[in-house]
């Protein structure tokens, strides 16, 4: 008589935590960023918008692209995810309408732990946020998000090199890390200089994490991410054995 155990038999659960929208785009993607399969510890479902370049995003405030998105999101739905993301802050102005589209939550922007983050701030202290592009952030990507339009912004310089990275046009072989990196460092700087009641900093543009390591270097403050709200939003979403 054959007395060796069988093998426990477990059904077969669908590991896919969040689907990330992404941009169209052609710009390197460093570890530590959004669209990095290296960055994350957990499977994610990644789904390029086709049409939806950071021209269209940023400087039309994403016209015609809402319903793009969410076609792209039930995609990801539809193979099995539980939470829905984006590659590029700007998108805050879809959030309202994704959240009450889609079945499940949704995080369109790192914008959308700023009340959360100023709530930990002692008294007298601010938000700072670091952006892509100052002229390009509204109030009402502000106001899609509950974030009061007078905080403290400091957007990359038209002619950085950074602004000219991640953009439709980038060229890989422009992407120096180290003249990005000492970029950023000064875009923090000139945030906490000019706003001395800043207390913590907010990056929104989604290729800002790898930096946040020289920022907070440079200013001695928190910051924070779309990678750290995305780590924080995979952790209550994911199945656990």
């Amino acid at each position: 008589m054959n007395t060796l155990k069988q093998p426990l038999l477990r059904p077969v659960v669908n590991d896919l935590t969040l689907g990330v929208l992404m941009l169209d785009t052609r710009f390197p993607r460093f570890p530590g960023e959004i669209g990095n399969g290296m960055t994350w510890p957990v499977p994610l479902q990644f789904k390029i918008v086709r049409g939806a370049t950071p021209t269209r995003v940023v400087d039309d405030e994403g016209k015609g692209l809402l319903e793009p998105f969410l076609e792209a999101a039930h995609e990801l739905i539809d193979l099995g995810v539980r939470g829905i993301t984006t590659s590029c802050g700007f998108l805050a102005l879809f959030q309202r309408e994704m959240a009450q589209a889609l079945p499940v939550p949704v995080a369109t922007s790192a914008l959308l732990q700023i009340p959360s983050i100023q709530t930990m701030l002692p008294q007298g202290k601010r938000v700072g946020i670091l952006t892509f592009n100052k002229e390009a952030l509204t109030e009402r990507h502000l106001r899609a998000v509950g974030v009061s339009s007078d905080l403290p912004i400091v957007g990359m310089s038209e002619r950085s090199l950074f602004r000219r990275v991640f953009s439709d046009k980038a060229l890989p072989s422009e992407a120096d890390f180290g003249m990005l990196e000492a970029e950023m460092a000064d875009a923090a700087r000139r945030l906490l200089s000019e706003n001395p009641d800043v207390g913590a900093i907010l990056c929104e543009c989604t290729n800002m994490p790898p930096f946040a390591k020289v920022i907070r270097e440079a200013t001695g403050l928190p910051v924070f991410d779309v990678v750290g709200m995305i780590r924080w939003f995979v952790s209550a979403i994911q199945q656990q054995d």
